[in-house]
């Protein structure tokens, strides 16, 4: 069997972020893992000790609907309640919960795509922040200059490209954002 049961990039592609913290919801989880969603809800639930608010939450209502609106996923129709978001740490303790060789191989396979993301979006930000003093620095002075740093922009973010993003905003709250 390979030690990893599924690609870094297609597990990225499953991390969300909502309530500001990067997460994957059960459904996702359940599907990588391998087994049914209500089966991993079950384990979660008899082991609830081990999955405090910052490894596990459950999605309102509202987060849910937005959700599936923004995704566009019809394969979560039906649902009865509103599913779990669990962060980097909870995936961890899922491993454990579920004890299954599958679920340890997958679990390395998500913390590797999380550390990923960390790396890609680091980079990202110091790319960007370095871009933004060349330009401070240079484009004021040429038109060329600043005619190369638009078309920088232009290529790190598209027209037409969209950027998948949720605004949540419930009661008591200024907004939230999931990003996929």
């Amino acid at each position: 069997m390979p030690d990893e049961l599924i690609p870094v990039d297609f597990a990225m592609t499953k991390i969300l972020q909502i309530r500001g913290q990067k997460v994957m919801i059960a459904p996702d989880l359940a599907e990588l893992y391998g087994v049914e969603t209500r089966r991993l809800n079950e384990q979660v639930k008899r082991n609830i000790e081990r999955f405090p608010e910052d490894f596990m939450f459950q999605l309102s209502v509202e987060e849910f609907s937005e959700l599936k609106n923004q995704l566009q996923d019809s394969s979560w129709g039906g649902r009865r309640t509103e599913p779990y978001a669990f962060t980097e740490q909870g995936i961890a303790m899922l491993s454990s919960v579920l004890n299954s060789d599958r679920a340890i191989k997958v679990n390395i396979a998500i913390m590797r795509a999380f550390v990923e993301m960390r790396q890609l979006l680091s980079s990202y930000e110091e790319f960007s922040e370095k871009l933004a003093e060349l330009e401070e620095k240079y484009a004021q002075h040429d038109e060329k200059i600043r005619k190369i740093f638009e078309a920088i922009y232009q290529l790190m973010n598209p027209e037409g490209k969209e950027t998948k993003t949720i605004d949540f905003k419930t009661e008591g709250d200024n907004g939230r954002k999931c990003k996929k």
